[in-house]
């Protein structure tokens, strides 16, 4: 016999439960990314309003890689711990900006 969990499991891989996470990974995994690292920019040594143009302009490139990242690795678990992994120094980096 199986147990719950394993049904739950087989359920969610039988009706596209990974590429719903996937999605949701690209498009609030990379979001959150990309925000951050507009944010952590500002903790850069240059004027303000250069630090917002870049940052601005880097969170663009940010947000398209995070998403071909997210469906190019082989699991849904793997894409969102490089997000994570991804996201915790610029975290830091944003956090002394806050």
């Amino acid at each position: 016999m199986t147990s719950v969990a394993g049904r739950v499991r087989a359920a969610f891989d039988a009706w596209g439960g990974p590429l719903v996470s996937r999605i949701a990974a690209a498009l609030f995994g990379g979001y959150a990314l990309a925000a951050l690292a507009s944010v952590a920019v500002l903790a850069l040594p240059m004027s303000a309003p250069q630090a917002v143009l870049t940052g601005e302009m880097a969170s663009f490139i940010i947000y398209a890689a995070a998403v071909i990242w997210v469906f190019a690795v082989r699991s849904a678990l793997r894409a969102w711990a490089g997000l994570l992994v991804v996201a915790a120094p610029l975290l830091l980096a944003a956090w002394s900006v806050w």
